[in-house]
């Protein structure tokens, strides 16, 4: 992840509905909660609408999502 280009919540957002399968499931001010169903239960995460976010940010919602960073690189 370092030395990628800034992120903003919104595009990670959009990369994570489209791409991967998540919907939005509320929002509390400017985070944002996003969820799926699979096979093994729910999955969920939160996003913060930052124009900006860090790396740990930004690996920590993937954590959440079960997303390698890796593969979520490739649509940046």
């Amino acid at each position: 992840m370092p030395g990628r280009k800034p992120v903003s919540g919104e595009t990670v957002i959009k990369i994570l509905s489209k791409e991967c399968g998540f919907t939005v499931s509320g929002r509390f001010g400017s985070h944002v909660r996003l969820s799926k169903e699979t096979p093994a239960g729910k999955v969920g995460t939160v996003v913060p609408l930052h124009r900006e976010l860090k790396t740990g940010t930004l690996r920590g919602v993937l954590k959440l999502a079960k997303i390698d960073p890796d593969d979520f690189a490739q649509y940046l």
